[in-house]
């Protein structure tokens, strides 16, 4: 599913129109993002909580020429998915 398909779905299921399900999903989106970049974490009780997981720098291979390349740290998007959600796709 695509975003397109994603806000007709939600505009479908709420009763809301796509004009208005595309906003609440952009500002989902965008608060979400906002409260990760400041280091925070969003729980949401059955669903699941996003965080920022911490990556540290290590050594790779570049497959291509087999040399021996450095990783740097780096921050990552973590999402655990709740006991509901995880019950709802066994």
């Amino acid at each position: 599913m695509n975003k397109t398909e994603f806000i007709g779905a939600v505009a479908e299921k709420s009763g809301l129109s796509k004009v208005d399900a595309k906003k609440a999903i952009e500002a989902f989106v965008e608060i979400v993002s906002s409260e990760l970049k400041k280091g925070g974490k969003i729980a949401l009780l059955g669903f699941g909580s996003f965080s920022v997981a911490e990556k540290s720098a290590r050594k790779g291979v570049n497959p291509k020429t087999k040399e021996p390349i450095d990783i740097p740290a780096r921050k990552a998007v973590k999402f655990k998915a709740g006991a509901e959600l995880s019950d709802i796709i066994k």
